[in-house]
């Protein structure tokens, strides 16, 4: 376990500076002149050519980039010229929301996806299986903001039963978690209907039923069990794709979370909070990545981790 944890982190590492690596060069590579964007249309060039002094925007490319790299380790990635505030600090103030959404938005996909795939599993070939199929490929289908829109025009414009966008309550958080929820539960449900008739057929179901276990303790204790295996790393990328790419369903709800201001920050070319969103977001998928490898072996004994 301890040298597969230590691959992990080196990997980590590479990934986390790959990241910023990337996102250094690009937004420097953008049209635009962040002093400028500070400042205002007004300011003089004299007062232009002070700030770009003073943020370093006069030195060259590598000279930058040694010395954010050197900030990064100390975990400073500089000020927010639009907050006031320390980038990292903006960032994991905004974290939270995200964090909520993304946690609301699994649970409706994993209580949905399981129950329907269960179901279509237990009945399967028949009206209501063809009917959960159909259904689940067509959430598939629609772009999340297609979903998001019209589950604001029904439930918060026509039914007047929600509020369209984040007021601090529960109701609140409803429509954008179904929003990010609604295009995976189908494909959940598939994933899930696929592997309990699939492990059905297996030869240890036979023989526990030989052996008089009931068909229910069969099903919930070994067959769901088993099924859990290779659907555990599809959550694990789905979670991180949650609090990655929520991006349209925060702008759509105006959800206050790191989606809704990585948008801003790109548009006014907040560099410090760029880096700073997107180095998070790394080290989410990372951990998100480790949390599933050692469930791997939790679920499935046969998995070492020391050889993976």
């Amino acid at each position: 376990m301890t040298a597969f944890v230590g691959r992990r982190l080196a990997q980590a590492l590479l990934q986390i500076w790959g990241a910023i690596t990337i996102v250094f060069i690009a937004l420097r590579v953008l049209p635009g002149d962040p002093a400028e964007l500070i400042l205002g249309s007004q300011a003089t060039p004299e007062q232009l050519a002070e700030l770009r002094a003073e943020l370093g925007l006069d030195d060259p490319l590598p000279a930058q980039y040694i010395s954010h790299l050197q900030d990064v380790v100390r975990l400073d990635f500089g000020d927010s010229w639009r907050q006031g505030v320390a980038a990292l600090d903006a960032c994991l103030e905004r974290l939270g929301p995200t964090l909520v959404l993304s946690a609301w938005a699994m649970i409706i996909t994993v209580v949905l996806g399981f129950v329907a795939g269960s179901y279509a599993a237990r009945h399967a070939n028949t009206a209501i299986d063809h009917l959960i199929s159909v259904t689940s490929l067509v959430g598939q289908a629609l772009p999340p903001f297609w979903i998001g829109i019209m589950l604001s025009l029904i439930f918060a414009r026509m039914l007047q039963i929600l509020p369209s966008t984040a007021d601090g309550s529960m109701a609140s958080l409803l429509l954008p978690a179904l929003t990010l929820a609604l295009p995976f539960v189908g494909w959940l449900g598939r994933l899930v209907r696929t592997g309990i008739l699939e492990e059905m057929n297996q030869d240890y179901v036979r023989t526990a039923h030989a052996k008089g276990l009931s068909h229910r303790v069969v099903f919930y204790i070994h067959v769901l069990r088993n099924t859990l295996v290779p659907i555990v790393t599809m959550l694990g990328l789905l979670m991180g794709y949650f609090i990655a790419n929520g991006v349209i369903v925060e702008v759509i709800f105006a959800w206050p979370g790191i989606g809704s201001l990585l948008v801003d920050s790109i548009t006014f070319r907040d560099y410090a909070v760029v880096e700073a969103i997107l180095t998070v977001i790394t080290l989410c998928y990372i951990v998100l990545n480790l949390i599933v490898d050692v469930l791997y072996a939790y679920l499935d004994p046969r998995i070492q981790l020391e050889n993976a």
